[in-house]
């Protein structure tokens, strides 16, 4: 798993890493059990403090992502199936605010958009 972090961005590190991970869980890049680096390998590869790993780790522990094994180390948990979808729907929500905010920057109709939408559904199941 590779993390990059930018210092440049106006989201917190710790911020950056845990979307980072739950993007590669939900892409299946990191599997059910699979093994995170450990805190202090990552503070070391990434050159940020241990405290902020910790803090990635915690917030993904406490939304059920990972798990943290005393004396073992930080796991992947099984994908929960509600989280996934609530992912995509974000997801999804956010590219149909774009598609809607570029359709009324242009003078486009909700219906213009709507039978957008219907066609490029269609096609994508032909």
């Amino acid at each position: 798993m590779r993390i990059v972090i930018s210092n440049r961005s106006g989201v917190p590190i710790y911020e950056q890493i845990k979307e980072q991970v739950k993007a590669a869980i939900f892409s299946g890049a990191l599997q059910e059990d699979d093994l995170l680096p450990s805190v202090r390998q990552l503070a070391k590869d990434l050159k940020i403090s241990v405290i902020t790993t910790t803090r990635a780790y915690s917030d993904l522990d406490a939304e059920g992502f990972v798990v943290t094994v005393q004396g073992k180390g930080c796991f992947v948990l099984p994908r929960n199936k509600e989280l996934a979808k609530e992912n995509a729907l974000f997801k999804i929500e956010e590219g149909l605010t774009a598609a809607i905010s570029a359709a009324k920057a242009e003078g486009i109709s909700r219906e213009e958009v709507k039978e957008r939408l219907d066609v490029l559904w269609e096609a994508a199941y032909d």
